[in-house]
């Protein structure tokens, strides 16, 4: 019986999949019975040739992170993951609808979420600044930085130790640039990877996961700017903003779309001020959206 090696899904290479065991990374082809396997995943590979190998098990995950694909399919995106980081920025424009839509998510599927308000460089308005009180009066962490700025970046790195984590945020809130900051040698990295595998660059097109310098492994994921709300129902959108939760068994009918339904306790919350007035309104629009 062939000897089982136990690796770490780094990167998707075309067809092949590069695996690192011990150090070393190793092509791997998956077999066809298996589940979709997705950087991040655990397996149990067996070589085949000198840094070729075949993934003959997956290991059993403790999260994986999903999104639409075609023919209404949902497609593992990364797995294991510890914390969701959704960055923001003042430009191109605080998209805080959809930053709420991620949030929601992560409630429902029990990820951790944190912020990142990158670009601390440029001003920001009196109703931003209100915003973001609002979300850590609700609990979340925000971190402010500067990718250009090395300084700023000590308190996310010490966030980042110890735990698998991977960014997500709209397109130009400077994701990349704020990868390339945690990762100096990011590139030498992606091109190890391709020469050992003996791929060309640029073959990386889904995740790749980096161990980043100062501990903790960072997943970087073009495709996961897009995790819809495909897969949740409406009363889980509801339950996926954390401050309705004291009032969603108090509203009058269990089917209740907090909106203008009778005897709806979440509105009466945002009437007394309890529930910010912007945030229900974009649960509304999310709702409307659905």
């Amino acid at each position: 019986m062939t000897d089982k090696k136990e690796g770490l899904v780094i990167a998707h290479l075309g067809q092949g999949i590069a695996v690192e065991h011990n150090g070393q990374i190793i092509l791997c082809q998956s077999l066809r019975k298996l589940d979709t396997v997705t950087v991040g995943d655990k397996v149990l590979l067996s070589l085949v040739a000198p840094e070729q190998g075949r993934i003959e098990a997956l290991l059993p995950r403790k999260s994986v992170l999903a999104r639409p694909s075609r023919n209404d399919k949902i497609r593992p995106v990364a797995a294991n993951i510890d914390n969701i980081f959704v960055v923001f920025a003042v430009e191109p424009f605080c998209d805080f609808l959809l930053l709420d839509q991620y949030l929601a998510i992560c409630e429902n599927r029990d990820f951790c979420a944190s912020l990142i308000l990158n670009k601390t460089d440029l001003p920001l308005s009196e109703s931003i600044e209100q915003e973001l009180k609002n979300y850590e009066h609700l609990g979340y962490e925000i971190y402010r930085v500067c990718a250009n700025n090395v300084n700023s970046l000590n308190e996310l790195k010490q966030a980042l130790r110890g735990q698998v984590s991977i960014f997500t945020g709209q397109s130009g809130v400077g994701k990349s640039s704020l990868t390339n900051a945690l990762i100096p040698d990011k590139n030498l990295k992606t091109n190890t990877v391709s020469a050992t595998t003996k791929h060309g660059r640029h073959t990386t097109t889904a995740a790749t996961l980096y161990h980043l310098p100062d501990g903790g492994d960072l997943i970087d994921s073009p495709g996961v700017a897009i995790f819809g709300l495909a897969d949740i129902s409406r009363g889980q959108l509801a339950q996926g903003f954390r401050e309705f939760l004291p009032f969603l068994a108090l509203c009058q009918f269990n089917d209740c779309s907090h909106h203008k339904d009778k005897g709806c306790a979440v509105r009466a919350a945002v009437e007394n001020g309890k529930i910010s007035t912007p945030r229900y309104e974009r649960f509304l629009k999310l709702h409307e959206k659905m």
